[in-house]
């Protein structure tokens, strides 16, 4: 009987997972919207396709240890959503990947503004 407790969360285990999944493509989702405003405001000719080229590399001047610690917190950001899906369930779920994701996408974009704001003083 033990046994088949522990098979049947098999079903809850696999849907643990696509919400997992699904939040990491929600948090790629709104962080590719951040981009794209970001470029859109700047007078980009191409701003899909630069939002697209910035969440991969940016053309933005930040130093090497600013560049590390964006993307740091980009992908800290992205697992801790997966986590919070994978961990929660029902209501809770929906609830707690929306506000970890505005809360961490919010936190990316400040520490981005920051860092591009100290570059374009000091450069």
């Amino acid at each position: 009987m033990y046994l088949a407790r522990m098979h049947g969360g098999g079903a809850a285990d696999g849907q643990a997972w696509l919400w997992a999944l699904g939040a990491l493509a929600l948090y790629c989702l709104i962080s590719y919207g951040l981009q794209y405003r970001t470029r859109s405001r700047r007078g980009s000719r191409r701003p899909a396709r630069d939002a697209l080229h910035d969440l991969k590399d940016r053309e933005e001047p930040q130093s090497p240890g600013q560049h590390f610690t964006s993307r740091m917190i980009m992908l800290g950001g992205a697992a801790l959503v997966g986590l919070v899906a994978f961990l929660t369930s029902g209501g809770l779920r929906v609830a707690a990947v929306a506000v970890t994701a505005v809360v961490v996408v919010t936190a990316w974009a400040y520490y981005d503004h920051r860092a591009e704001s100290r570059s374009l003083e000091h450069g």
